[in-house]
């Protein structure tokens, strides 16, 4: 199994999302700097938190920099939770630019009464365009969110998960090119999440 490497920037769930890797068969490794990202075969960028500390802790890290040129490479990376909105280009949530690795923008979930936000517990993913995350014919998926935001690709092609939220349906999860995130925690979404993680692993494996 080959090796991924694990962004520690001081905002992500690390612990967990490691040992549900490890126990899928991966090596993970923490990565601090672009230079500890040599030898592995995919990144994996988590987050817990809000986007303006995450992306200046990044930046400061010179991480930023580094996960571009690796996304450029067209190179592995799976984000998680808040890790996939900083691969967007800016967020309803503060000031600071994303990673830019995808178009488009992260939105406030929109507010309704009944529908009590952060947006938080368990729901079924909408499936939106096949990925190696969600292929075509997938069985329904069951999947633990924690989130007030969601991203809104540019292109729409771009969204292969949806979750229903109030009166609207939003971004679950986003494929493009080697670039996969999930707005979920599929590290704390039992069965189903490692169903997705092991597919990813998978699509690694057969790279």
């Amino acid at each position: 199994m080959s090796r991924l490497g694990l962004i520690d920037y001081g905002m992500g769930n690390l612990h967990s999302v490691q040992r549900a890797f490890e126990r899928l068969g991966a090596t993970v490794q923490t990565v601090q700097c672009g230079a500890e990202m040599e030898g592995c075969k995919a990144l994996v960028l988590p987050g817990v938190g809000a986007f303006d500390p995450a992306m200046e802790r990044l930046r400061q890290g010179g991480l930023a920099e580094a996960i571009t040129t690796w996304c450029d490479a067209g190179r592995p990376l799976l984000g998680i939770c808040l890790g996939l909105q900083l691969l967007f280009e800016a967020s309803d949530e503060g000031e600071a630019e994303g990673l830019g690795l995808l178009k488009g923008r992260v939105r406030a979930l929109p507010r309704r009464p009944g529908h009590p936000i952060p947006h938080m517990g368990w729901e079924p993913l909408v499936p939106a365009n096949p990925s190696p995350l969600l292929p075509a014919g997938s069985p329904e998926s069951w999947v633990y969110f924690v989130h007030s935001y969601a991203a809104e690709p540019s292109d729409p092609a771009c969204s292969t998960a949806l979750v229903r939220f109030a009166d609207t349906a939003v971004t679950a999860a986003v494929w493009q090119g080697a670039i996969g995130a999930c707005q979920f925690h599929p590290e704390k979404s039992g069965p189903h999440g490692e169903a997705i993680l092991r597919r990813w692993l998978a699509w690694l494996a057969a790279l």
